[in-house]
């Protein structure tokens, strides 16, 4: 129905900026699929947690960890949404994953560490 492509982890200094990229690609008759999109992050050991939404309506929620920090937005065809991620701390290391709410995939996710 829909795959989902994250992109744009990677290493940082505590106090930089990362964006990522969730790419979507959908098969004929499953466009919805392609709205109202979520960003978690795991840590080994911890449980999968939110980060930030973003829906056709215009909501947008984030995280209180990541409030002020971080901006999610998708482009007008919304085949892709970003996660805008600055002041990076290293609390903020986690591999993070995309994923449609309307059709419930999830992407493979990207790694992003964040040193002291």
């Amino acid at each position: 129905q829909v795959r989902l492509e994250e992109s744009g982890g990677g290493s940082v200094e505590a106090g930089g900026s990362l964006t990522l990229s969730c790419a979507a690609t959908v098969e004929a008759g499953y466009g919805y699929c392609r709205y109202d999109r979520e960003w978690y992050r795991q840590v080994p050991g911890k449980e999968r947690e939110f980060v930030s939404r973003i829906l056709r309506t215009g909501t947008i929620d984030y995280a209180d960890s990541v409030q002020g920090r971080f901006t999610i937005s998708q482009d007008s065809g919304g085949n892709m949404v970003y996660l805008q991620m600055n002041n990076l701390k290293p609390e903020d290391t986690a591999t993070y994953y995309c994923k449609t709410i309307s059709c419930n995939s999830w992407g493979q996710g990207t790694q992003v560490i964040v040193s002291s």
